[in-house]
């Protein structure tokens, strides 16, 4: 398959990155986001542009990809709704829109977070924002997968860029084991993240729905695919 990858700076967008280099199935990966990613691969294209959104500048003919891998997001602490809302929703429907209507047989990948409020009526500010953002994207005219994580281990030296996130990992890191053993459906890996995703791209993979919480993307990104 030929990947659009958005978010491959973050630590979840890096995870993803770093699987669909290493598996065979996946051909080729166009990266399109703001900062330069740092990384070469014979699979791998970047284009870096203020405006990740603004797909013909990055020459992108929605027909060549059968997928879109969309991981970018930002952090709703101190923003006011309207600004979380332009940067979240806003965003990504800008690019889901022009894919779907040019390639309806494309899988589009979106990572929210659990606990998204699909009613709209919560008072979680980002959860609102995150569930009107999944269901604008489910009513497209593509296969759409919602990935909702909870606990995020970073392995295989794939970072987080945010400093808290870096110092709260640190911290928690032995709690982990103690996690995956008694609450094993709580936690996942960016490995098994990135995984996950080139699974519910592969045809013929068997789906539980649409909206994947961190049991589902475990048994979808637990076992290894084919890589060099």
């Amino acid at each position: 398959m030929n990947v659009i990858l958005f978010g491959a700076t973050g630590m979840l967008g890096r995870g993803v990155l770093r699987e669909c280099l290493r598996d065979d199935s996946v051909d080729s990966v166009l990266a399109i986001g703001r900062s330069p990613l740092g990384v070469t691969h014979p699979k791998l294209r970047e284009r870096v542009q203020d405006d990740p959104s603004d797909l013909s500048a990055a020459g992108v003919d929605p027909a060549a990809y059968d997928a879109c891998f969309f991981c970018l997001g930002a952090s709703s602490v101190g923003m006011k709704e309207e600004d979380y809302r332009r940067v979240t929703h806003g965003l990504t429907l800008a690019v889901a829109r022009p894919l779907a209507a040019a390639n309806p047989g494309m899988t589009f990948v979106y990572v929210s977070g659990e606990g998204t409020d699909s009613t709209g009526r919560g008072r979680s500010m980002w959860a609102r924002v995150k569930g009107k953002t999944e269901n604008d994207l489910l009513e497209l005219p593509f296969r759409a997968y919602m990935f909702r994580p909870g606990i995020v281990q970073p392995v295989r030296g794939v970072p987080s860029r945010t400093r808290l996130y870096r110092v709260l990992y640190a911290v928690t890191a032995p709690l982990v084991p103690l996690l995956r053993r008694f609450a094993p459906d709580l936690v996942i890996t960016s490995e098994a993240f990135g995984r996950a995703m080139i699974a519910v791209a592969t045809p013929g993979t068997e789906v539980p729905g649409h909206i994947l919480r961190p049991a589902d993307i475990n048994r979808l990104g637990g076992a290894p695919t084919r890589h060099n």
